[in-house]
């Protein structure tokens, strides 16, 4: 099992409401696309929202693609406006 810490921001938040929490997923299931399905599941059409258009934050980096491995933290962010 890989152990991660999940942390929430804005729209993420409100949508899992916690700020933050650890999930488990299987060894050969730790990628961004996995997480995005588990936290859909979990969450349902609210955080589908944040995720469809929304960024992770894996260990620092901005990572989209579902195939990218994850490490010991993630940040979920969702879109921002900016001007």
């Amino acid at each position: 099992m890989h152990t991660v810490l999940v942390r929430y921001f804005a729209a993420a938040a409100e949508a899992a409401g916690v700020e933050e929490e650890r999930l488990e997923l299987a060894g050969d299931a730790a990628t961004v696309g996995a997480l995005r399905d588990l936290l859909v599941d979990r969450y349902g059409a609210p955080m589908a929202r944040v995720v469809a258009n929304g960024s992770f934050l894996v260990d620092g980096v901005v990572r989209r693609d579902p195939a990218a491995r994850i490490g010991a933290q993630v940040d979920v962010l969702p879109p921002f406006a900016g001007g």
